[in-house]
């Protein structure tokens, strides 16, 4: 209490004490780390996310894609009685020439329908492949096609792999297949535009490539397989060899956008370097390869240069 003039007064201060500015700067810094340690596992756990979302689409592309494709593949050729598949068989189960569909060799009406390369791609300089296969339903019941569609029995149907756009925004590239059916008058109900329509196979594909396995007569080659892209294959000089096999290779992308790391921008696809184009997204990316062997196609080997004789 304080007197004042006689005037007894009672203060109401008091003492105050608060942050010194070291104790206030470590309470900040401290705010700081505990901010980025929170930030740092939001970031993981979204990279988490991302990776094991694109890692599923990844699986599923090659579970039910690949398998659907190699599956219809494995029926080329199927109902033709002719086991040797060149460039000169009709109703081959490989559609790489006219004469495979049973037109003129000099008619060219529907060679941008044939396996060929020319496709769209994500890769630089490297342009994708399309793949046509036939065959004929002998089931003796309605099959489906890639399209789902209904295969009569006795029809003998088309079937074009290739690579176009979604028809999504943003989604990019896919494998899409086209089915049609060939008859005496030609092939009826392809698309008309060759770079669309069919329905999709596999999405996010970035390369669609494929080689044609191929086994000569020749002795210093016998039983031996090489093989050849569909260009390199028809350039051979005179008669081809039969083609027994087909290699396949994708490259096939997630659409969850990676964080906070670098992705691969080069592969390895059936041999070749595959650079992706400048401004691809980053996006989790794996290839996949297979071989699949025509069991509608097998070719034999006889070798009669030596003479069996009894107890040999």
């Amino acid at each position: 209490m304080l007197h004042y003039g006689g005037i007894l007064m009672i203060s109401n201060y008091r003492s105050t004490s608060g942050f010194t500015l070291i104790e206030l700067m470590i309470s900040l810094v401290l705010g700081l780390l505990i901010s980025a340690a929170v930030i740092q596992v939001y970031l993981t756990n979204t990279k988490t996310a991302s990776t094991q979302k694109s890692g599923s689409e990844l699986q599923e592309a090659s579970v039910f894609g690949l398998q659907q494709l190699e599956n219809h593949l494995r029926l080329a050729n199927l109902g033709n009685s002719v086991n040797s598949i060149t460039d000169k068989t009709v109703g081959g189960g490989i559609v790489i020439s006219p004469e495979n569909i049973g037109l003129e060799s000099t008619d060219t009406s529907e060679s941008l329908y044939f396996t060929r390369t020319g496709g769209d791609s994500n890769i630089t300089g490297i342009n994708s492949d399309q793949l046509t296969i036939q065959f004929k339903n002998t089931t003796g019941v309605k099959i489906p096609d890639c399209e789902s569609a209904d295969i009569d029995p006795k029809a003998t149907v088309i079937e074009r792999y290739f690579i176009r756009s979604s028809s999504t925004t943003g989604q990019g590239l896919l494998l899409a297949c086209d089915a049609g059916r060939v008859t005496d008058t030609g092939i009826t109900g392809l698309s008309a535009d060759y770079e669309s329509g069919g329905s999709e196979v596999i999405l996010g594909v970035d390369q669609f490539k494929i080689l044609l396995g191929i086994q000569t007569d020749a002795p210093s080659d016998a039983g031996l397989m090489r093989y050849l892209t569909a260009s390199e294959y028809l350039a051979l000089s005179g008669t081809k060899p039969p083609i027994t096999a087909v290699k396949i290779g994708l490259i096939v992308r997630g659409s969850s956008p990676v964080i906070g790391s670098d992705v691969a921008t080069s592969f390895k696809l059936l041999g070749a370097t595959q650079p992706l184009k400048s401004g691809q997204p980053k996006l989790v990316r794996t290839t996949y390869e297979s071989t699949t062997l025509l069991r509608n196609a097998r070719v034999i080997n006889i070798d009669t240069s030596t003479t069996l004789t009894a107890g040999s």
